[in-house]
């Protein structure tokens, strides 16, 4: 019996031990190494990937679809086809308002 948790055994950004208070292995020292210059990181995040998309027309959307008409039996019938070809991410945005990180180990608030 498993928790849903991750199995790989990281490092967490906000501090500079190594998960679980274990000592750090060979494996994780170069991690440990990348991290020492962000120790001091920051917990708020201030950008985020965008779920909109750019189309070939310049408009900006979370889904494109098409009006297709199809003739069946003599009737003319229109159904909407989505596109998913040619679109382009929005990319990065910035937040209006920062937002602290998920992984953020503090408690900021007990009820």
């Amino acid at each position: 019996m498993g928790g849903s948790g991750s199995k790989a055994k990281g490092v967490w950004p906000f501090s500079g031990n190594g998960a679980g208070g274990e000592a750090v292995s060979d494996e994780t020292e170069q991690s440990v190494s990348r991290l020492k210059a962000s120790r001091n990181a920051t917990p708020f995040v201030f950008t985020r990937r965008s779920s909109l998309y750019y189309d070939e027309d310049g408009d900006l959307a979370h889904e494109f679809y098409e009006e297709t008409v199809v003739t069946k039996n003599g009737r003319k019938k229109s159904k909407l086809k989505r596109i998913q070809k040619n679109l382009i991410p929005q990319g990065m945005v910035k937040l209006d308002h920062p937002c602290i990180h998920v992984d953020f180990p503090i408690i900021l608030c007990e009820v």
